[in-house]
């Protein structure tokens, strides 16, 4: 089984562009120590620790919709439920890492995958 290191999620609401169209399929990588430590450094961190956040996922989502690129400009301008998804997404693919299920609805028979998230309880 190989490393995986690219998580695909599905956004609650989903990132409204400019033209009104809504982007909620991503993928979100693993992080690395310099996505962690690079926004130590930056200003705008030093200022508000807050912002933190948003550097970090700009630099983990790697695809959300038809967005060409995820900069602090789209995670800025994600609804707030969208924002504590991916801060929870991003906990649990860095600290447990996750599995992904194949199920079927038992009513309708609908086949679909799950996520998982492993080492909760």
């Amino acid at each position: 089984m190989a490393f995986q290191t690219e998580f695909d999620f599905v956004l609650p609401k989903g990132y409204l562009d400019e033209d009104g169209a809504v982007h909620n399929l991503g993928t979100m990588r693993l992080a690395t120590a310099a996505d962690e430590i690079f926004p130590l450094g930056v200003q705008k961190v030093q200022q508000n620790p807050a912002y933190l956040t948003v550097i970090l996922l700009s630099r983990v989502v790697t695809k959300l919709g038809s967005v060409k690129m995820v900069s602090t400009k789209v995670i800025e301008g994600l609804f707030a439920a969208d924002l504590a998804y991916l801060q929870d997404f991003y906990r649990r693919i860095n600290e447990h890492g996750t599995t992904m299920l194949k199920a079927v609805c038992p009513k309708c028979e609908h086949k679909f995958e799950m996520e998982m998230a492993m080492g909760e309880s």
